[in-house]
């Protein structure tokens, strides 16, 4: 099978960052094997006019916690302390795993919606955030998250074999869209023994980490209190950084920190709108990639920002950044539309989407340009981070296979999934509740 867009504006992010006018985009099995005007038609091809719609590389979301959907609205205008002791860490010892299903599996429409192709996950049940993935048709690198603080403060009672058990099943499979790795939660909450134990066992699997580093202030102090190093040093004496590490926000770093990102080659994943609606502080971006670290963009978990759309991630990056270095010429789009694809890609183990050129991975969107939003069209790259809603992506493609047609999901039953994911989200917040586990900082 084979797709063939015709007559499309391709944003194609490469190297010399060409934007093509009435192009044509050949897809065959996984890969995008010609790019050009009038292009053959495979007899076998399935045609997508192309007209009034741009092309571009899917959104890779570089760290979130889709089965959070569940939570969305649960703990609002909250401190990040109580935020998690008086609500999330509570609401999460009702939760069940089929729930996570559900919760995952709306996670997947919404990202699809808004012209996701790939998320990294890091949350609990993790085979049930596979199966969801495997049926939506996406890209994934997944990460069940750990504690080490003894079972009864684990969602589930699931001890690290047992995860580790869920990386034999799961690394490679769907055809090699599902990517895993090791998730302990943070440096703040897992002890340093615990997290030693992950650093062998990612070596032993040939895997990754994923993990929240160095989110505030208070963290880095308590850290030197009680280690003599900041978080980012003691992960990396840990040996935590020898694996490919997701370092999610990493908001209170200094230069030595930064050097040492760099160095291990770590991939910070930054959240803009979490720290901004949880009053966290802003995490340095321009300090973190002037000082050679990879940066890939993501949305967090739906419970702290609300939604998954990388589209208003790319507008807010943009956005804060320019702002707070005075600088308009800051940040040009084709940057932040790299951090949001290529960065992504690389940080998951995808390396080669992000761009579209013949060879590489054909994970692209279309969006459709014609609402009075877009008008008028000087520069597309400037409407897609500025302008663009989720309700302009009219076409999906994840290794070479469509996943959403004309604003139709093909993959995922969007009406069962919403009365389910709904009906679970009250069932878990109107059962009966515990703390499962105390943040201190």
């Amino acid at each position: 099978m084979s797709i063939l867009i015709q007559h499309t504006t391709a944003i194609t992010l490469d190297a010399e960052d060409r934007v093509l006018e009435d192009v044509d985009i050949l897809i065959e099995g996984k890969t995008i094997s010609a790019l050009g005007t009038a292009l053959p038609r495979p007899a076998d091809a399935e045609i997508i006019d192309g007209r009034e719609r741009v092309a571009l590389p899917g959104f890779f979301n570089a760290h979130t916690h889709a089965a959070m959907t569940l939570e969305r609205g649960w703990a609002e205008d909250l401190p990040f302390d109580r935020w998690l002791n008086e609500k999330i860490w509570v609401a999460e010892s009702a939760m069940e795993a089929e729930d996570v299903y559900w919760g995952a599996a709306l996670a997947c429409c919404e990202m699809l919606r808004s012209g996701t192709v790939a998320f990294a996950d890091h949350y609990f049940w993790m085979d049930n955030v596979a199966r969801a993935v495997e049926e939506a048709g996406m890209k994934a690198n997944l990460a069940w998250c750990q504690f080490g603080l003894g079972l009864e403060q684990e969602v589930g009672g699931v001890s690290l074999e047992e995860t580790i058990a869920f990386v034999r099943r799961w690394h490679g499979a769907a055809e090699g869209r599902i990517r895993c790795v090791l998730g302990p939660h943070s440096p703040y909450m897992c002890p340093p023994d615990f997290l030693r134990r992950v650093a062998d066992a990612a070596a032993a699997l040939d895997v990754g980490v994923h993990l929240h580093v160095a989110e505030s202030d208070e963290q880095v102090a308590n850290s030197l209190t009680a280690h003599g190093k900041t978080p980012v040093a003691h992960l990396a004496a840990l040996g935590l950084f020898d694996r490919p590490t997701i370092a999610a926000h990493c908001i209170a770093v200094n230069d030595a920190d930064i050097a040492i990102l760099a160095e291990k080659g770590v991939h910070v994943a930054h959240t803009p709108k979490t720290y901004l609606k949880l009053a966290m502080g802003m995490a340095s971006l321009p300090r973190l990639l002037t000082g050679g670290v990879s940066v890939a963009l993501g949305t967090d978990g739906p419970a702290s920002n609300s939604d998954l759309n990388m589209l208003e991630v790319l507008r807010l990056t943009g956005l804060y950044h320019k702002n707070a270095l005075r600088r308009p010429e800051a940040f040009p789009r084709t940057q932040i539309l790299r951090l949001a694809t290529q960065a992504g890609a690389e940080a998951m183990g995808f390396s080669g989407s992000g761009v579209l050129a013949p060879g590489h991975p054909a994970d692209l969107i279309l969006l459709d340009t014609q609402s009075p939003h877009w008008f008028p069209r000087h520069d597309l790259a400037a409407g897609v981070v500025y302008a663009s809603h989720p309700s302009d992506v009219s076409h999906v493609i994840v290794d070479g296979r469509l996943l959403l047609r004309d604003g139709e999901l093909l993959t995922l039953d969007e009406e069962r999934i919403r009365y389910e994911a709904e009906r679970r989200a009250f069932r878990m917040v109107g059962a009966p509740m515990r703390p499962m586990r105390r943040y201190r900082g």
